[in-house]
């Protein structure tokens, strides 16, 4: 026979864990942001996927701020599900205070890109126009959320690049999800972005590349940028596709005596833009 007692509590009694979960960010060496600011989303995900790491593009965020573009380390903000006995960070905004949402910005450094956590969730606004104005007060560089922020015609003033899921006129923890975490790792639209991660973002979306695989990121994206200015050339003047695009034999005969004549002085157009 089942039960059908009802059970009150006066108050429940609370999870037993501390919030904010608190990591650790290594950035990478100023040097290597400046060689991949030449390297664009695209090229960036199209090297990686042949190298073997497939899972790159972060899906969800759209660009915000179209003809903006970064390149930076990743800061991470978690959020997670409310609990009703996990209660940091709950209630009237001003709770946020003690949480990963505040403690986040004090990490941040010149150069550095928010990255956060959120499901994708269309209520929760994760970030804000005061939030964002200390974000670039202290010299953070743009904004990837995998949710909403608010205060969108504020955040826009203020002129930081954003890529997001959508907007809203909600708080932080007014809708369903609470910060829970800094500076770890997260899953930010069904991408692992580790802190220290470098950001590539442009009108394309953005894209994660993994520290120690940089170096040869950029090596492998100059000399494809080299034969795609060919094939460009090439495909302007009317050339077949089937020939250039990608380099067929043939083609990749022409690109090397092009190469050759051009010497080291081959012209690469640049994927530099406003950042």
């Amino acid at each position: 026979m089942v039960s059908d007692e009802i059970v009150t509590v006066d108050r429940l009694p609370p999870a037993d864990i501390t919030l904010p979960i608190q990591g650790r960010i290594v950035r990478p060496e100023h040097a290597l942001i400046e060689q991949l600011r030449d390297v664009s989303s695209a090229m960036a995900s199209t090297t990686l996927y042949k190298m073997g790491v497939q899972r790159t593009f972060i899906r969800g965020p759209l660009p915000r701020t179209v003809g903006r573009r970064v390149v930076g380390p990743a800061v991470t903000l978690q959020f997670m599900p409310q609990r009703e006995d996990v209660p940091s960070g709950m209630g009237p905004e001003h709770a946020e205070k003690s949480s990963a949402l505040w403690m986040v910005f004090e990490t941040v450094e010149p150069g550095d890109v928010l990255v956060v956590q959120a499901f994708g969730d269309p209520y929760t606004g994760c970030v804000g126009e005061m939030l964002t104005t200390c974000f670039k007060g202290r010299g953070g560089v743009g904004m990837v959320v995998d949710g909403c922020v608010r205060d969108w015609t504020r955040i826009r003033e203020l002129d930081v690049p954003l890529w997001s899921v959508g907007f809203t006129p909600n708080y932080a923890t007014q809708a369903g999800l609470m910060p829970w975490g800094y500076n770890v790792p997260v899953a930010c639209g069904g991408v692992l972005v580790l802190p220290g991660d470098i950001v590539i973002a442009d009108d394309d979306g953005a894209v994660i590349v993994p520290q120690q695989l940089a170096s040869e990121v950029v090596r492998v994206a100059r000399r494809h940028a080299e034969w795609e200015e060919f094939s460009r050339m090439k495909l302007a003047q009317g050339g077949s596709p089937q020939v250039y695009y990608p380099l067929s034999a043939e083609g990749r005969h022409e690109y090397e005596e092009w190469r050759r004549q051009q010497g080291e002085g081959v012209k690469v157009e640049s994927s530099r833009r406003k950042g």
